[in-house]
């Protein structure tokens, strides 16, 4: 029976889901009633102490009265705590409410700045979501604060930097002094949106155009002269990109003329002539892209060029210029290019010539492979107007006399530059075939005299030049710096010879390092009493005889002038310049050179100098 009690004691009834997972985890609730026990109690305690340094009292002791008995000391020292306690708690409450009524009574700008800097900004190397955006990015060290005190990622910085240069820019622009307004204005000149006062309602539109040309979806129905002025300005500025070419692209176009094409593909070459297939006149500077593929797509399509000016094309090949000239040479009537060291050799000149019999204009600068049987090749030319060299090999003076000889007749422009081994026969030649000239540049050569120059302009049938260019021909000896016995280059007779020839006519002097034209020959010309209607730009520049009273009698002599450039010059000192004219390269003049008012010559002829 009491075996049987035993047994029957110890049956129990079913367990629930919670008890069996805390048995099989040994888990008792007993251990956890008895931790919970002990953690209050070591919070009380903790507790107890804190008061106990403060000074305060636990409010189960307040209202439990204290059985011991105090003596009077203890009881001093009790009163003592007390009031330490009581002062402290006032001090904190009069702190809290200070700064309570501070921060109540602070402004916005205060509260902004607070909010910008209480939270602390995320470490190198953690994620953070971009202030603008809202993309998810890594920080690094160079990670930039948005307005409002994010981090941003390096799209939005790349921007916001972009964003503070053209502040700055914008606020240094308005902040310009005099020096900084006058280049901006010299600068605004060369792209010829400037007048003398106001700006028109059409510089002020293509002024507009150009600040805003990424916004610009056409250019509509606008005249081809604004076209080419834009598209001369945007390539200054060096924004001729796909996006920006596509709006100078036509159906009905015909003339295409953009002076920087360094950002231009084969794509975007070919493209122009998709949309444009009726272009006439073509000039593309700095085409530096423009290869084999380009060519082909004209020859394809058919495209009617007559006037092609192509700068630094050295991609195409020789064996594609001479199919191009084949196919399509029968129509140019004007061809430049310049700039070409590596294609156009002798051989491939010569299937141009055959190819292109109706020429009128050929210009050649900077031609490396190009030489003497290029020349012998221009003689079949007979219909050339305009012809322009610039070669870099050697040539020989005797066939250069007869490319003259052969087709001088018809030349109404010629330009020799850099034929240094050209002799006076040249410029007898010229002085007896062309008799049609209006422009005759011959530019750095060593070996023609100033005899040549001389007979040249005498007993000249040809009219009155109006532009004359013969800078730097001179001797360059180092071992004879003074120069030969014979003057070489433009001196004195010949100098004279051409203003009696063309001084009346003429509109544009040019003899910079004419170094032998003597002060006699300089005022003999611009005595102040001979007259040149229509001379408005000269460049003298370092002619050493030209002094402050030269420069007066220029000015005098010369009353349409509006450009004079004088580098090199240093006896020019002090001059009263008239209103309207620039002088330019004046080392030692005042500095404002530029000004209103007259000048009296006979002083100068006196020789005294201009205050």
């Amino acid at each position: 029976m009491s075996g049987r009690r035993t047994s029957n004691n110890r049956i129990r009834g079913p367990q629930s889901a919670l008890t069996d997972f805390l048995a099989a985890n040994n888990i008792s609730a007993a251990q956890i009633s008895a931790d919970h026990e002990r953690r209050r109690r070591e919070a009380q305690g903790q507790a107890e102490q804190e008061a106990a340094a403060n000074g305060t009292i636990p409010e189960e002791e307040e209202q439990q009265p204290d059985e011991r008995e105090e003596t009077a000391l203890q009881k001093k020292k009790r009163k003592r705590a007390e009031d330490r306690a009581r002062e402290k708690i006032k001090e904190s409450k009069n702190s809290k409410k200070q700064k309570k009524d501070k921060k109540a009574g602070s402004e916005d700008d205060s509260d902004a700045a607070f909010d910008m800097y209480s939270k602390s900004k995320p470490l190198p190397g953690q994620l953070e979501n971009c202030e603008q955006c809202e993309k998810r990015f890594t920080v690094t060290p160079y990670s930039k604060t948005g307005p409002e005190g994010g981090l941003l990622c390096a799209k939005c910085s790349k921007e916001q930097g972009e964003q503070k240069k053209k502040d700055a820019k914008a606020t240094a622009r308005k902040q310009a002094g005099p020096r900084e307004k006058r280049r901006q204005t010299e600068s605004d000149k060369l792209d010829g949106i400037i007048l003398n006062g106001a700006l028109s309602l059409q510089d002020l539109c293509i002024k507009t155009v150009v600040s805003n040309i990424h916004d610009v979806e056409e250019f509509g129905d606008l005249p081809q002269k604004f076209i080419q002025r834009l598209g001369h300005i945007l390539s200054k500025k060096r924004v001729i990109t796909a996006r920006t070419l596509s709006l100078f692209l036509q159906l009905d176009r015909d003339t295409l003329d953009m002076t920087d094409c360094g950002a231009l593909e084969v794509s975007d070459y070919i493209t122009i002539f998709s949309f444009s297939p009726r272009l006439k006149n073509l000039s593309l500077k700095q085409a530096g892209q423009f290869k084999d593929e380009v060519l082909d797509y004209i020859m394809e399509r058919d495209i009617p060029i007559r006037h092609l000016k192509l700068y630094a094309t050295n991609l195409v090949s020789d064996n594609k210029w001479i199919e191009f000239f084949a196919k399509c040479g029968h129509r140019l009537e004007s061809l430049q290019l310049r700039d070409l060291d590596y294609s156009m050799d002798d051989e491939t000149f010569l299937h141009l010539v055959r190819g292109c019999p109706n020429l009128k204009r050929l210009k050649l600068k900077k031609c490396w492979r190009l030489s003497d049987p290029a020349l012998g090749a221009i003689q079949e030319l007979k219909g050339l107007e305009h012809l322009s060299l610039q070669f870099k090999l050697p040539t020989a003076a005797h066939n250069l006399a007869d490319m003259i000889t052969a087709i001088g007749s018809n030349l109404r422009t010629l330009s020799l530059e850099d034929f240094h081994d050209a002799e006076n026969t040249v410029l007898k030649a010229v002085n007896t075939h062309c008799s049609q000239l209006q422009k005759l540049r011959f530019t750095n050569n060593d070996f023609c005299t100033d005899t040549g120059y001389t007979e040249l302009f005498t007993d000249w049938s040809n009219p009155p030049l109006s532009f004359v260019d013969f800078s730097g021909n001179r001797s360059i000896d180092y071992n004879n710096p003074d120069g030969t016995e014979e003057a070489v280059g433009l001196g004195t007779a010949g100098f004279e010879a051409l203003m009696a020839h063309s001084g009346s006519q003429l509109q544009t002097l040019m003899i910079p390092s004419c170094r032998h034209i003597e002060r006699e020959g300089l005022e003999n010309v611009f005595d102040g009493k001979k007259e040149y209607p229509v001379l408005e730009t000269a460049d003298i520049s370092f002619v050493k005889r030209v002094d402050t009273p030269i420069v007066a009698g220029i000015l005098k002599s010369c009353p349409r002038m509006t450009k004079l450039i004088a580098f090199g010059c240093f006896s020019v000192r002090d001059v009263t310049v008239p209103k309207g004219v620039a002088l330019i390269g004046v080392p030692n003049a005042q500095d404002s050179i530029i000004q209103e008012g007259g000048y009296d010559f006979d002083m100068i002829s006196a020789g005294f100098g201009f205050s």
